[in-house]
């Protein structure tokens, strides 16, 4: 990456404009052309640089429940059971982590009861029972803008 992508990678991950073109706008505030951004862009995103372009959204503020699950799940069995989990559009997250919990993934549904008829699904498809809930008592949003 050069410095030319670094300045479109600082813009556009959290200024991105909700416009028609916002490419073109991106470049403009850039002194770049729109071509340009749009080649490096797609260059990132081959390259794994950049994940996705989307919006970030308040599930709470948009009527919606999350929570945070955790799973033990004996490493034999990581591939079926996370293939289950990752099947379910509320799913946000998953993570590998080196824990007894050792799958650690995200949920948001209409509702709780949503999300908990969602978990006990997963648990008798994979035959994991020891599956944790854990709602948030109280949500801290932070930004996170990553300075290149």
């Amino acid at each position: 990456m050069d410095h030319v992508d670094r300045s479109i990678l600082n813009e556009i991950q959290s200024h991105f404009p909700i416009i028609s073109r916002p490419y073109r706008e991106v470049a403009r505030r850039l002194e770049l052309s729109e071509e340009e951004v749009i080649q490096r862009v797609r260059r990132l995103k081959e390259i794994g640089v950049i994940r996705r372009i989307g919006g970030n959204f308040h599930s709470n503020r948009l009527n919606f429940t999350s929570t945070l699950c955790a799973a033990k799940v004996p490493e034999e069995r990581l591939d079926q059971f996370v293939e289950v989990v990752n099947r379910y559009p509320g799913v946000t997250h998953n993570y590998l982590r080196d824990n007894p919990y050792n799958v650690w993934f995200t949920f948001i549904a209409p509702d709780m009861d949503a999300i908990k008829k969602a978990l006990d699904e997963i648990s008798k498809e994979t035959g994991i029972t020891d599956i944790l809930n854990l709602p948030a008592l109280k949500m801290f949003k932070i930004k996170v803008d990553f300075e290149l």
